[in-house]
């Protein structure tokens, strides 16, 4: 189906329920540099994990390579004006921005108690943010992991801070609560609107967030319409037949052609 036939639904309809995937990561681009993949190897070695998603993000900045935030902008640019929740499995922090937007997987703009320490969450500091710029400057120019200092220590037990996300051994899922009560009230108000759904690079390492609830939620509503862009896993469910279209496509790409 051609781009204008997806920018008049987008147009025509009430509400727009978006997920974004794991292709909005950013690491698509840096995955293919044996720099980018010996990093992660070496943050994994050093119990670091953590801060993977964080050293995406510095790849991505110095490779130069700006697809992604591009095709945010143009996202952010399709849903001026209408009534938009965004769902996000990826971690990456551009996501934040969009004024309605629940991240369940987190993202690296919050840390927490290493060892999950229920009341500890606080902002990622600029402090924060140098310590990591220094560490990956260093990760990639010779190969060194950061040994000393750290996004600080949980005032409760004393374990080191980490970043909140769903890659951290015990995530504290209340940084997106809140988000997320917000989000089902929302999806709620869905029902006998017209509502398009777009589920972008998703795949299927949390199908209980995105995948299966937006099928869900269009195939109860009579007026919805569901486009599922994926490079590989674009297929959508015989229950859906006539009411979506799945595109062969990577989402960034996609969006970048609308």
């Amino acid at each position: 189906m051609g781009s204008i036939s997806i920018l008049d639904k987008i147009k025509e309809a009430d509400m727009v329920l978006v997920g974004l995937g794991e292709e909005f990561d950013g690491a698509a681009l840096p995955g293919q540099d044996a720099g980018y993949g010996k990093g992660c190897g070496l943050l994994d070695e050093a119990g670091l994990s953590w801060l993977i998603p964080a050293w995406n993000e510095f790849y991505v900045r110095k490779s130069g390579e700006g697809s992604c935030g591009r095709a945010l902008k143009k996202l952010s640019a399709l849903l001026e004006g209408k009534n938009y929740f965004i769902v996000s499995v990826s971690t990456n922090s551009e996501i934040a921005g969009f004024d309605r937007t629940v991240m369940p997987c987190g993202s690296i703009l919050r840390k927490q108690c290493g060892e999950g320490c229920a009341g500890v969450l606080e902002e990622v500091t600029d402090r924060d943010r140098e310590w990591m710029e220094a560490c990956f400057m260093e990760l990639a120019e010779s190969g060194a992991v950061c040994a000393e200092g750290g996004l600080g220590v949980c005032p409760v037990c004393g374990a080191p801070l980490v970043l909140n996300h769903v890659y951290a051994e015990h995530y504290n899922e209340a940084g997106y609560q809140e988000q997320w009560e917000l989000y089902k009230k929302w999806l709620q108000g869905t029902l006998n609107r017209r509502l398009l759904v777009l589920e972008l690079g998703v795949g299927m390492r949390f199908p209980s967030v995105i995948r299966w609830p937006f099928e869900k939620a269009a195939y109860f509503n009579r007026k919805a319409y569901f486009y599922r862009v994926n490079d590989k896993l674009y297929q959508l469910t015989k229950e859906l037949a006539g009411k979506g279209c799945g595109i062969a496509q990577n989402a960034i790409d996609w969006l970048a052609q609308l």
